[in-house]
């Protein structure tokens, strides 16, 4: 039975349809997340690496059990074993919730490796095979031009997505027609959908990182509090798009910078995900939560300075990029660089504590 923890993430999970997913697969943290009324969680390589090096008295040891047990293995597989453990864990603390809301919630996210961005193939095999790890399991796919070709071939296999390095209106909308594709072709071939629980991410904070870069780059005289709604009003929009069109994909808020990033996007069918210390600052900020907050407009006086920006208009505007300019955008670069990196970083950590400096 879970005992269940007082405040403002409570209250807008126990009465909105919107739900809360804590961005870690970090056990103690989602086992707070439930108890504030978390329904699911998210992981990224960046996460993983940081989950991992954060409790190396938990993982050393098994990270070296992966390594006696697959000696032909390099760090990378071993890296990735242990990060399909944790995984595997995470997911079986959400199973109840997962088999309670039949799909909808309850899931946790494992994302594709990102040295496989450009086969789509690759990307699709790769998701179809964590998808069966668990049976609550969803799987992360790029919002790239390779992606949106893996994301509907993964959801056609029955693949639950959650679409991820996505920061703008046209990459969400154009992941969810991708999504939508791949559940239409599933029923026209007598495949089961009900289950299925596909989400498209938006990183509102990362674009908000983006459009700063972008101001301070090119001089631009903006009212500096404007730029801390940009994500805010690319993912209003995004919402208000998917609610018009029916996409069976919902919503999902990533990033966080800011408490706005929770409290203006709080009361429709969506999932905001915030890192664990984000979400805790929240709850225990005591504010009184708006059941309503998504469907108000962003301040029109912030909305128009960043409309003076052509790179947020790229952003806002369901057309603004073509898929193939869904790679060189600058928030896409920056984010699979991390990712990468942070692949990098989880090899070189696994040769350290398997093949420590003598």
């Amino acid at each position: 039975m879970t005992e269940y923890t007082p405040g403002p993430l409570l209250q807008v999970a126990q009465h909105t349809s919107t739900a809360l997913w804590n961005d870690s697969a970090d056990l103690e943290e989602l086992t707070q997340s439930i108890s504030f009324g978390g329904v699911g969680a998210t992981c990224n390589p960046q996460i993983a690496y940081g989950t991992i090096k954060k409790h190396l008295d938990v993982w050393a040891p098994r990270i070296r059990e992966i390594a006696k047990a697959n000696p032909t293995w390099g760090e990378a597989e071993v890296g990735w074993q242990a990060v399909k453990d944790m995984s595997v864990e995470a997911a079986a603390l959400l199973e109840p919730i997962f088999k309670e809301q039949h799909g909808h919630n309850g899931r946790l996210s494992i994302q594709t490796d990102p040295r496989l961005h450009n086969d789509a193939k690759a990307l699709a095999d790769q998701a179809e095979s964590f998808s069966q790890m668990a049976p609550n399991i969803i799987v992360k796919v790029p919002a790239t031009s390779v992606g949106v070709k893996a994301i509907e071939d993964a959801t056609y296999r029955g693949v639950s997505i959650n679409v991820t390095v996505s920061f703008s209106v046209p990459q969400a909308v154009r992941t969810a027609e991708a999504i939508q594709r791949g559940l239409d072709r599933r029923v026209a071939d007598g495949k089961p959908i009900d289950e299925m629980g596909p989400v498209v991410t938006i990183m509102g904070g990362r674009l908000d990182d983006w459009l700063k870069i972008v101001a301070s780059r090119e001089q631009l005289f903006i009212d500096p509090g404007a730029l801390e709604w940009g994500g805010i009003a690319a993912i209003k929009h995004a919402y208000q798009i998917f609610q018009e069109r029916g996409f069976q994909a919902r919503v999902l808020v990533a990033a966080y910078r800011n408490v706005l990033q929770y409290s203006e996007l709080t009361g429709g069918d969506l999932v905001l995900s915030p890192p664990f210390a984000w979400a805790k600052r929240v709850n225990d900020s005591g504010y009184t939560p708006d059941f309503d907050a998504i469907s108000k407009p962003v301040p029109q006086h912030h909305l128009d300075a960043l409309m003076k920006m052509p790179e947020f208009r790229r952003a806002y505007d369901p057309d603004g990029m073509t898929v193939e300019e869904f790679d060189t955008f600058g928030p896409t670069v920056r984010t699979l660089r991390g990712f990468l990196k942070a692949d990098c970083d989880l090899e070189t950590l696994v040769k350290d504590i398997v093949m420590p400096e003598p």
